[in-house]
């Protein structure tokens, strides 16, 4: 007898769930409160789905995939918690049934993407049966009937995923950094650390989790894990990995190895990653030269901090990554001044007054769009001119007219995408389509 699976949001990641549980023979019911007008593309024909709101009809599933971002205090999942309905992430649905050599988890609020994707070039180097999956790429569902027992797992993790998978257990885990996001969905700034403490919280001592020591709440976490723990960090550290002077010195275990890797992408935080992907592979036992000639080659991932080419003299750089105020911070820091920066989109909670003093000091205008341009324009006002452009396209003409030779234009928005895009992937080529269109 078939049992039933009930699938709680169609994104990317629910899509992947219902077609894996189709695969493994189950009776799938999907749904998803957008409108009866979005269209769900990929999605298995074998799935009963319904758009528009979440009915009672899931409460007839033996077990419930909830995808990331979907509320646990919404009705339908409180009556199925009732009926002793069993709950569960995409995440822990594609691991029951994914094998695997190692799991690699990335979170931290700024960082994860770019550490993801050099983590998993550097892994690819070694071991030909590698995949990268979470935030980063497709969601693991999408690959994990093709895992074998010799397969790595790369996953880029967000606290959404890791607040609903409270037993994850990854082979080697890593924190990058804490800082306040996602308040519109965990409210509490302790109840986001909590849920980034599921990374390695069940880790014991065969495991390794790379920890930012220079992150006072990561250094804190770290007491809580029983994982063998290496810290990274900007300065010198007496055991750990650390940067001084263009050199990584990886001083673990009484070794006292040193790289010199050309680092071509921008800012220290981007040193951060490469510390902490330095981390992650010495602990996978990876050749320090290997580690060295990735790193070399490594030109940083779409989205964060990319440049996208140079216009009438001003360089033009898509960070559309860039989903929190932290990470805006981060983009400013990487630059000297005269930036024009690109805000705006879907509010998250957080107060962007804590970047005031950067803007005064670097930005010559604030071009804004979408839903939180007043908000915006209110935290920061009086540090800089604002110029309301509704949309990307806007922007980007209004910046063009603007820009002069010497200027950067910077797209780093500190909000999520979702009030006029998909993702903050799509957030980034129209960007860049724009741009390009001069």
């Amino acid at each position: 007898m078939k049992r039933n699976i009930g699938v709680l949001g169609l994104g990317k990641s629910g899509i992947a769930a219902a077609n894996l549980a189709v695969k493994l023979g189950y009776n799938v019911f999907a749904s998803d409160n957008n409108s009866k007008e979005v269209k769900i593309k990929n999605l298995s024909k074998k799935v009963t789905k319904e758009l528009g709101s979440h009915s009672d009809k899931i409460l007839g599933s033996n077990i419930i995939i909830k995808s990331p971002g979907v509320n646990l205090n919404i009705p339908v999942l409180k009556k199925a918690r009732k009926k002793n309905i069993k709950i569960i992430s995409e995440l822990a649905f594609s691991l029951k049934n994914s094998k695997y050599r190692k799991i690699i988890a990335i979170t931290g609020t700024n960082g994860k993407t770019t550490t993801t994707d050099l983590i998993s070039k550097i892994v690819k180097a070694v071991h030909k049966d590698s995949i990268v999956s979470g935030n980063i790429g497709y969601p693991l569902s999408n690959k994990a009937l093709k895992t074998t027992k010799n397969t790595f797992i790369t996953i880029e993790l967000s606290s959404y995923q890791l607040e609903d998978t409270p037993y994850f257990k990854p082979n080697i885990s890593t924190l990058l950094n804490i800082s306040q996001d996602h308040l519109e969905h965990h409210e509490t700034i302790n109840a986001y650390i909590k849920a980034k403490e599921n990374i390695l919280i069940n880790q014991n001592f065969k495991d390794f989790a790379i920890i930012n020591y220079d992150d006072k709440i990561c250094r804190k976490i770290s007491k809580k894990t029983k994982a063998k723990v290496i810290f990274f960090s900007k300065s010198y550290i007496k055991n750990g990995i650390f940067y001084n002077s263009g050199s990584i010195v990886i001083a673990v275990e009484n070794k006292n190895i040193v790289i010199r890797p050309k680092i071509n992408v921008i800012g220290m935080h981007n040193i951060e990653n490469i510390l902490a992907a330095t981390a992650v592979s010495y602990a996978l036992g990876i050749n320090p030269l290997i580690i060295e000639k990735v790193i070399s080659k490594y030109k940083g991932a779409k989205h964060r901090i990319e440049f996208v080419r140079t216009l009438n003299g001003a360089n033009y750089y898509n960070d559309s990554k860039s989903t929190n105020v932290d990470s805006t911070r981060v983009a400013l820091e990487s630059f000297n001044k005269d930036i024009l920066l690109i805000m705006g989109g879907r509010d998250k909670g957080s107060a962007y007054a804590s970047i005031k003093e950067l803007v005064k000091q670097k930005v010559k205008s604030i071009f804004l769009i979408g839903e939180a341009s007043n908000k915006i324009k209110n935290d920061l006002n009086g540090c800089t001119a604002f110029i309301y452009c509704d949309n990307m396209e806007n922007a980007v003409k209004q910046i063009f007219k603007t820009a002069v030779s010497g200027d950067t234009i910077l797209l780093s928005p500190a909000c999520a995408s979702f009030d006029q895009f998909k993702n903050f992937e799509e957030r980034g080529e129209v960007f860049k389509k724009s741009v390009w269109s001069f």
